[in-house]
């Protein structure tokens, strides 16, 4: 009897947390769903996620879509380069002045973008979410110190500290995804701790820490699922300052020369002056670049009305 009862004493906690974590996930699930209705009511939120969705998708079968290498030469019979062809069939958006597609590098150019907003937006909401959590949660002197942190952060011009950035370290997509997880997080820490400030007076709040639950199944089982729409909406938002932010980098000649990205085609256009005669050169990335933050701008905004119920108030 002893024997089967220290057992069954061993494994109940370890069936406990686990019914925890199901029940949360299932709950997670709910309010996704509930969530993906909601969204899927807003016109303007559609119209964005279509722009995103279809710019994902060129971006993950580009290298089955590009009809050349983004750096390949086209070659005339005589030798020469095709430098600064117009449209035509064989090239719909003409060609550079080293003789490289058009078309090929704005296709390759969307999976950097795609690239660097999604993973800028990932690490926005992530940072900001655990940041603003913990600093709302347990108050305090870890409140204040938190966010005289983000104060000072605050105070940091991005392009500056990305160019001084690429400077030490070189240019790099990895150095701007830096730049924007080290200083794009800090309003969403700021609206998570606001909120989490509040969430942590609920009754139910108190009741999970009287039955003896930790803090840290307090601050990710109890108040996670409520601060999830607010991080999603702020991680929308960043998927437009991720991609201008990288596109501006490029601009200014401190990115990846080596990477065919959006910016990089508007530098090269610039830099050869090339920008307002060549159009078709310049024009299609510019165009690109305002259509994904534009959409995402959309999407931010359809997602506003589930981190906020009373907008959708008629």
């Amino acid at each position: 009897m002893s024997g089967e009862s220290s057992e069954s004493r061993a494994v109940e906690p370890t069936t406990t947390v686990e019914t925890g974590w199901r029940r949360f996930f299932e709950n997670l699930k709910r309010s996704t769903y509930k969530q993906a209705a909601i969204f899927s009511e807003s016109k303007i939120a559609m119209v964005g996620m279509g722009i995103l969705v279809f710019y994902f998708l060129v971006a993950l079968l580009a290298p089955y879509l590009v009809p050349y290498e983004p750096f390949e030469r086209i070659i005339a019979d005589d030798g020469s380069w095709y430098s600064l062809e117009s449209p035509t069939a064989a090239h719909p958006l003409g060609t550079t002045d080293s003789g490289y597609d058009v078309l090929s590098q704005l296709i390759m150019g969307s999976r950097v973008a795609m690239f660097v907003g999604l993973l800028g937006a990932f690490m926005v909401a992530v940072i900001g979410t655990t940041v603003g959590m913990v600093a709302g949660y347990y108050g305090g002197w870890v409140d204040e110190t938190v966010m005289r942190v983000v104060d000072i952060l605050y105070g940091l011009p991005f392009i500056p500290f990305v160019i001084v950035l690429a400077t030490i370290l070189g240019g790099s997509i990895w150095n701007i995804i830096f730049g924007i997880a080290m200083l794009y997080w800090l309003t969403t820490a700021r609206v998570v701790r606001s909120e989490v400030l509040t969430l942590k007076e609920r009754p139910y709040i108190e009741a999970a820490k009287a039955a003896g639950a930790s803090d840290f199944r307090v601050m990710f089982y109890h108040i996670l699922p409520n601060v999830i729409p607010l991080s999603a909406l702020y991680a929308a938002i960043a998927v437009g300052y991720s991609i201008t932010a990288e596109a501006s980098i490029s601009f200014l000649g401190f990115g990846d020369p080596n990477v065919s990205s959006w910016g990089v085609m508007l530098q090269r256009a610039f830099v050869t002056q090339e920008f307002t005669t060549a159009w078709w050169w310049s024009i299609p990335p510019g165009i690109s670049i305002t259509l994904v933050v534009f959409g995402a701008y959309m999407a931010g905004r359809g997602y506003e009305e589930i981190a906020n119920p009373q907008l959708r108030e008629p």
